[in-house]
């Protein structure tokens, strides 16, 4: 069968997305792949294609049980025959899906890595057709990625050990180059292609909220309150932090439901399904949650904390608008979520580690921190600051709430040059300190350092009394982004100067930096609220909270004017109604995408309806007759439109 052609009766999609079609065609002609597509790219197309074309079982290896069962569940709806093979199933259950895919039943089947050294799967494996073998969240198998899985790195001599080596393709959609060697060498990939679309998601707005930690809960609730019509994910920190967001929510009347590794299975998978299956809106979680979650409606998250990676941002932050719709990424920051990070990185467990290994992975998660404190206190492009990370150049942002902003140039050199000269005063007596110490010492704060180092005795010290601690600590930052001074990621952040600080002090250099003064949204239409800092929010209350508060992340979709609303919200009732009855999440019926799409073209007929993005034969043979009574009858009632 054309691969176009499948693309259309299975898919629903009348081209394919850049780097899809290179992808499906590297793997048919029998070459290994690694591709790195940013989620929502359309990746799982890239090899479930293929996979229906070549003669054999296709074995994808998935980290997370959620996922499997989803885009299985989305196969069967398309019409083709997968299954998984996973904890959740009984035993019973399982030798009955080995005996199936040996049979040759299925065409695709989504494996935990851990079952790939059983010997009931190594029995398959030696008996089945395995025509190619898919690993997702191919970034796991790096101890220089994020989420870093020790059962991964079992899948190279997994491959070895059939009696045919299948084609192999790697996707992941945050990979460093670091992390792309160790997935090529790791995996045994044998001259791979390699395909990277680009990182940027231009359906997504990012903004950063500074807010201290009593301000938090108010800015929260008033962003659920401007997201009101969509269901997202804010993500915590730490299991409390999770508890503690989950019954505000709850509180405060909005359906929500939480998930972290403190919770039975069973808990886990009750809150998932009940978000998933929008009986709540939204969940509270830890990063223990989400890794390739399928659902494709979630239309906003947001980092009730800084995580601890760019990479764990973009990846988290990534789960939003996966059905290409515009979509909300916040992050709330407080300098006080630095110390959370670290405490991760410190107590990092190195198992599958030599001591020196432990040590260099803490060194690069040290460094992967101090870049996420960068893009907190940026006042540059958000998206330009995370797209230059993975090493990709920003054309033009589609929307941050930087680029949305007025500011004005504040001239700092005078406190610059008190900190350089503190920094160097400290290094004469051969002493080094992270930006929070090195604060104490120039507003005078009295500590046990103080005593124990003779701090009280340098020139520098309490020279910036009249300062608070807080805001002497963010100049640093920003002396640091703009590279007068910079973090020794193996000496836990402590702060050096540069040759360009020397210089500077040196050469009396004026250093200026911007300062927001008016936040408008990027987008045209959004209003210009004005700006207010978030520490002025208890004294103005939460409804004038704006700038780099609640009102400023975008509240509106750019194209929101071609959609036919009232018939979007008819389509979206008899989505809900066909999920009920198919007992699916309504997303697995048609995403809002496919939605919008529809309401864009009201299509007729049968053919006009094979037309809209995401509607397939399948789909067409399922749910065809009630969404094209439904745009009927609506056109009925309003010829006009």
């Amino acid at each position: 069968m054309d691969k176009h052609k499948i693309l259309k009766e299975i898919f629903g999609h009348s081209e394919f997305r850049p780097g899809q079609e290179n992808a499906v065609d590297c793997l048919l002609s029998g070459r290994d792949l690694l591709s790195v597509m940013p989620t929502g790219a359309g990746k799982s197309v890239c090899y479930q294609l293929p996979a229906l074309m070549l003669e054999g079982i296709t074995v994808v290896i998935s980290p997370l049980i959620s996922l499997m069962k989803d885009q299985a569940m989305s196969l069967t709806q398309n019409g083709v025959k997968a299954a998984f093979l996973n904890s959740s199933l009984s035993f019973e259950e399982y030798l009955i899906t080995l005996r199936m895919m040996t049979d040759g039943a299925y065409k695709i089947v989504f494996v935990a890595p851990e079952r790939l050294e059983t010997e009931a799967f190594a029995d398959f494996a030696q008996k089945g057709k395995i025509s190619m073998i898919t690993v997702d969240e191919a970034h796991c198998i790096s101890q220089w990625g994020q989420d870093f899985r020790p059962s991964y790195l079992h899948i190279s001599a997994f491959i070895d050990s059939l009696p045919k080596r299948p084609v192999v393709g790697a996707f992941t959609a945050t990979a460093t180059d670091k992390v792309r060697e160790d997935i090529k060498a790791k995996l045994g990939l044998v001259n791979p292609m390699e395909i990277m679309t680009g990182f940027d998601r231009p359906n997504l707005f990012f903004s950063v909220i500074k807010a201290s930690n009593k301000e938090k809960p108010e800015i929260l609730m008033r962003l659920l309150e401007k997201f009101s019509d969509r269901s997202g994910i804010i993500y915590c920190s730490t299991r409390k932090q999770t508890e503690f967001v989950c019954d505000l929510c709850k509180v405060n009347k909005i359906p929500a439901v939480m998930y972290h590794a403190g919770m039975s299975d069973i808990s886990r998978m009750e809150s998932q399904e009940d978000f998933i299956y929008d009986r709540v809106r939204v969940m509270a979680a830890t990063n223990a949650f989400g890794m390739g979650i399928d659902k494709s409606n979630v239309g906003f998250v947001i980092h009730y904390s800084m995580p601890k990676s760019p990479e764990a941002y973009y990846q988290e932050a990534g789960r939003a608008g996966r059905d290409g719709t515009a979509a909300d990424c916040v992050l709330l920051y407080c300098p006080g979520d630095v110390k959370t990070a670290e405490f991760f990185i410190d107590n990092m467990s190195g198992e599958e580690l030599t001591p020196q290994q432990l040590r260099e992975a803490k060194a690069m998660d040290r460094k992967r921190l101090n870049a996420m404190v960068e893009y907190c206190n940026t006042n540059e492009c958000l998206r330009a600051f995370l797209l230059g990370y993975f090493g990709e150049k920003c054309v033009s942002c589609s929307g941050c709430s930087n680029c949305g902003a007025e500011f004005r140039e504040e001239d700092i050199t005078e406190d610059a040059q008190k900190i350089i000269s503190c920094v160097f005063r400290l290094s004469q007596r051969g002493i080094k300190f992270a930006a929070g110490a090195i604060s104490d010492v120039l507003t005078g704060k009295e500590t046990d350092r103080t005593e124990r180092f003779g701090l009280s005795t340098l020139s520098t010290f309490g020279i910036m009394s009249g300062r608070k601690r807080k805001s002497v600590a963010e100049t640093i930052n920003t002396l640091v982004m703009l590279g007068y001074l910079s973090r020794n990621d193996e000496e836990y952040r402590n702060i050096s100067i540069t040759e360009k600080g020397h210089n500077a002090v040196k050469n009396r250099e004026k250093i200026t930096v911007k300062v927001p003064v008016k936040r408008k949204d990027a987008a045209e239409g959004y209003g210009e609220p004005e700006f207010f800092e978030a520490s002025e929010i208890s004294s103005l209350g939460l409804g004038a909270l704006s700038g780099r508060g609640a009102e400023s992340v975008r509240l509106k979709r750019p194209d929101s004017e071609t959609v036919d609303g009232e018939l979007l919200q008819r389509l979206k009732e008899i989505r809900t109604k066909e999920a009920a009855k198919a007992k699916l999440p309504a997303y697995m019926v048609f995403s809002n995408a496919a939605l919008e799409d529809m309401a864009k073209k009201k299509p007729r007929t049968e053919a006009e309806f094979l037309n809209v993005s995401g509607v397939g034969d399948a789909k067409l043979m399922r749910y065809g007759e009630a969404f094209l009574g439904a745009i009927a009858e609506y056109l009925d009632e309003n010829p006009s439109s």
